[in-house]
């Protein structure tokens, strides 16, 4: 459907959305932002802690929240989870795909069969199994929006992150092709390529001393690192009618950082 006037609603009023990895990070941040923006939302994540503090947040500002711990890697799990979200809160509008496992670690060649598999699984088996799940539905209703949050370590081969960058290029792959296979169908698929982005795997990498953050800060052109609702904000451009013309795209946010490396 096309928009009426250059000042397309940012508002996600009597949506439902589905962010995986939604209790830290750039995932609860987008879970916060599309909240403020009127969605009813659902989390998902690997620890109940922080899922329940997030729907907690969310429910003071007035929203309806759900928190279901589910390893989205494991297809009985999120099964579980798509339905679990379809019988509390209405049909899934808006899948995120923001579930990560990956940073630093040993080279391609060091690494053994269960680090490969557990970085695939969580940084690409779960978004195919995420998306085959809740596609069908959107199909049926003939509306739907997808984004999955990737990184910059899919575009170059960054050191300490090669697992990690393969997963997340061939998470940019799935999107194009998903995006043509269900453009038809009036769903949107899009993605991410966040920066250095101020989080806890990050943190894991770096160090999380003001005196780290401010040495990474000084080596990207806008001269800071990005803060998760650096992220939240461009993904709620990508999710609302404002970009309904916007799909199969990957959107680099990252500072102008990756013309740098």
């Amino acid at each position: 459907m096309a928009i009426k006037n250059s000042t397309a609603s940012l508002s996600l009023d009597g949506k439902v959305a589905l962010i995986t990895g939604g209790g830290t990070g750039i995932g609860k941040s987008i879970a916060l932002e599309f909240a403020r923006a009127g969605a009813s939302i659902a989390i998902s994540g690997r620890r109940p802690g922080p899922l329940e503090e997030v729907t907690q947040q969310i429910k003071s500002m007035g929203r309806e929240a759900i928190a279901v711990p589910t390893d989205v890697s494991k297809k009985s799990e999120v099964d579980v989870l798509v339905e679990t979200v379809n019988q509390e809160i209405g049909k899934i509008d808006i899948l995120v795909n923001n579930a990560a496992n990956g940073g630093s670690g040993p080279s391609l060649l060091d690494s053994d069969e269960q680090r490969w598999d557990e970085i695939i699984d969580t940084n690409l088996k779960s978004v195919y199994l995420c998306c085959h799940a809740v596609a069908p539905t959107m199909i049926e209703r003939g509306c739907g929006n997808i984004l999955n949050i990737s990184s910059i370590a899919s575009l170059r081969a960054s050191e300490g992150a090669r697992i990690y960058g393969i997963a997340k290029a061939g998470m940019n792959f799935l999107t194009r092709g998903l995006a043509v296979d269900l453009a038809p169908h009036n769903i949107r698929v899009n993605c991410i390529a966040p920066g250095a982005v101020q989080t806890d795997m990050l943190a894991a990498d770096v160090g999380d001393t003001p005196e780290s953050w401010e040495q990474l800060g000084n080596f990207i052109p806008l001269g800071r690192v990005g803060q998760p609702i650096d992220i939240a904000a461009t993904a709620l451009f990508l999710v609302s009618d404002a970009s309904n013309y916007v799909t199969s795209q990957l959107i680099t946010v990252d500072a102008g950082l990756t013309e740098k490396m």
